[in-house]
């Protein structure tokens, strides 16, 4: 089976977060077929293992990460290997994530010449809470092993085919999921001074979290539910947002800042205000030394290395970067492709064979160092 081929079924397809198990069951399948030793990991996903040939003194390993579920997005490229799944689709390339390790387990395990151990992790549930990289990390699957890098790529459009996209240290950021329920006292629109306003009061809070957003900073509210009408102010007011942060200390002052505003709030509109913060993934920070070496490579491999701004997009990839030295990277897959998370996004086929070639050269450099 060819990377291409193997992208295409897992596109055609598609699974959401957690319910990966046909996917699993078929990557399982090729990597049987392929020779490569595997096992189930957090239940939906696959971690395979290649142990290289070259004598080694330690107990050294790297890990090469992709992600496999899908998201909740109606297909609409009309390609031949379109999801047969209503409803799912590969909207944000990880079968070509995917497709990528694939294709490296497949060349590194024909000529396994390099020093410790090979990880190759198929990982399920990056697209919602908990995230899947925390249940493969609750596993401990890495204990006994000197992990000198795990490495994660990801599709990008606004790169072509041929270029890489690297950062070193903070490069994307943690993500906290916002739900405050503003509950006053409503009834007849008309008769405001018998009125404790959640309407209003939810309207001011929304002005002032807004107000937060900065540099490395990001407040979003992305749905109000006010169950009234046009001359009924309802008794309860629901909010929901994302908040997203690059540093530790930021995160936790943000999430006091947000419980303050919601007390200020309602004082001024004699409401109550509950505040919940789900914590989600924690921030991707690369580690320094690796970009270096990883844009060196990429330019001795004649690939076109560009350095990338912050993102305030999140991954859980960030797990890892907690314990481990890592490297996320972007894959250019040309701007023809779209925009990831809609149902018309189609990356560049190219760019699976860029993709592994670099990796499997990266895998090379960092067991062999």
């Amino acid at each position: 089976m060819d990377p291409v081929s193997f992208r295409r079924h897992l596109h055609a397809h598609p699974e959401l977060s957690f319910r990966e198990r046909e996917t699993a069951a078929y990557i399982s399948e090729q990597l049987t077929a392929a020779g490569i030793e595997h096992r189930p990991v957090a239940e939906t996903g696959i971690l395979a293992r290649i142990e290289g040939r070259r004598a080694c003194a330690d107990r050294r390993a790297a890990v090469l990460r992709a992600d496999i579920d899908a998201l909740p997005v109606e297909e609409r490229t009309g390609l031949p290997y379109a999801s047969q799944n209503a409803g799912a689709m590969h909207a944000c390339g990880h079968d070509v994530h995917a497709a990528v390790l694939y294709g490296v387990l497949q060349r590194l395990a024909q000529t396994p010449d390099f020093c410790g151990t090979l990880f190759g992790l198929f990982q399920p549930g990056e697209e919602c809470n908990p995230g899947g990289a925390s249940l493969v990390l609750a596993e401990e699957p890495f204990a006994g092993y000197d992990v000198r890098a795990v490495v994660g790529e990801h599709v990008e459009p606004q790169l072509e085919v041929g270029t890489l996209g690297f950062r070193a240290g903070k490069y994307m950021a943690a993500s906290d999921e916002l739900r405050l329920w503003v509950q006053g006292m409503g009834g007849h629109g008309a008769l405001r001074s018998q009125l404790k306003d959640p309407v209003g009061a939810a309207a001011a809070l929304v002005t002032a979290l807004l107000a937060l957003n900065g540099p490395e900073c990001v407040v979003s509210i992305g749905r109000v539910e006010a169950a009234g009408a046009t001359n009924v102010v309802p008794d309860e007011v629901y909010l929901e947002g994302t908040l997203r942060t690059f540093d530790a200390a930021e995160r936790d002052r943000l999430h006091r800042r947000i419980a303050e505003l919601a007390a200020e709030v309602d004082a001024v509109h004699g409401v109550h205000t509950v505040v919940d913060i789900d914590c989600g993934y924690p921030p991707v920070v690369n580690d320094a030394r690796l970009v270096e070496r990883a844009a060196a490579l990429a330019a001795a491999c004649g690939l076109q290395a560009e350095m990338l701004p912050l993102r305030t997009t999140a991954e859980d990839f960030g797990h890892y970067c907690r314990r481990y030295p890592s490297l996320f990277y972007r894959l250019g897959v040309g701007a023809a492709a779209g925009r990831p998370h809609t149902g018309s996004f189609a990356p560049d086929e190219r760019a699976i064979d860029v993709g592994t070639d670099f990796m499997t050269s990266l895998a090379l450099q960092i067991l062999n160092e």
